[in-house]
């Protein structure tokens, strides 16, 4: 999940709604598992030149320190994100959200076959950035493409040419289908989203609606009055049953969210020259 807008108690996103991220720990009804237990974090924007980063490898229904945090925790942008490992150690440096300088990385979903190509794949991140890859998960290597590629300067060309990237090397090691991912990446002003999978069998992925037509079209919803106008909501399964408040993002395609404009893209990896 990923939020902006003006600041907002953590807790109103996190436990609060019916079919919350906390909920869907444990009874995720779209995910490829049921149950994602293997950890959790959430990352945000305060006083600092950097976003704090808060995680664990408890469950994120079992964690009371998450509840204490998210009860006092304000804030206009933060990444929440709970665990499922695809085969990479429970550990803590392997929860999402990654983070470098000022950004912020999470993503759903796996590189198939990764083990057979992580020597390729993380041998090829820039030098400067390899000594901050902390985990071993195909995550965070993805992210650390994404930045040897050019997120910080292009998002949108930077994670096509990781992903291009990803499935050169897979496919000439024999490899189909490789890529299977929702990715949510911020700065601290604006968010990209991105769904895409190499088969186009992507995992879900949902926006929220305008609030000023959110408001209209359900005005004795008690909980979207706490929210400003500017308020944007991601989520891999939307939060409640309401109608008309969630849009199901295309396959294949990418997204930045900031203050005062949006813009939904196609997107196509790009292959390496």
């Amino acid at each position: 999940m990923a939020y902006s807008g003006e600041p907002l108690l953590a807790q109103n996103l996190l436990f609060r709604p019916e079919h919350s991220l906390i909920d869907q720990s444990l009874h995720s009804h779209l995910g490829a598992t049921t149950t994602n237990g293997d950890g959790f974090g959430i990352g945000w924007y305060g006083e600092g030149s950097v976003p704090a980063v808060f995680k664990s490898i408890e469950p994120a229904w079992n964690d009371s320190n998450l509840r204490e945090i998210a009860s006092q925790l304000r804030t206009p942008l933060f990444f929440a994100h709970v665990r499922a490992s695809t085969g990479t150690a429970v550990q803590r440096s392997n929860c999402h959200p990654f983070r470098h300088e000022q950004w912020l990385w999470m993503h759903n979903g796996s590189l198939h076959g990764f083990q057979a190509i992580k020597r390729e794949l993380v041998t090829a991140v820039d030098p400067s950035l390899y000594p901050d890859l902390q985990g071993s998960t195909d995550s965070e290597t993805l992210f650390f493409l994404a930045l040897t590629f050019g997120l910080t300067d292009d998002p949108f060309g930077g994670v096509a040419r990781a992903v291009g990237f990803v499935e050169h090397t897979a496919r000439s090691r024999g490899i189909e289908n490789p890529v299977q991912m929702t990715v949510a990446t911020t700065d601290g002003t604006s968010t990209w989203i991105f769904r895409y999978s190499s088969e186009s069998r992507s995992r879900s992925l949902f926006y929220s609606t305008e609030m000023s037509t959110l408001r209209k079209l359900h005005p004795d919803v008690e909980e979207l009055k706490d929210l400003g106008e500017e308020a944007r909501i991601v989520v891999s399964e939307p939060l409640r049953d309401l109608p008309g408040a969630w849009n199901e993002v295309p396959e294949s395609a990418a997204g930045v969210i900031r203050a005062g404009r949006d813009d939904m893209r196609e997107f196509e990896p790009i292959p390496p020259a």
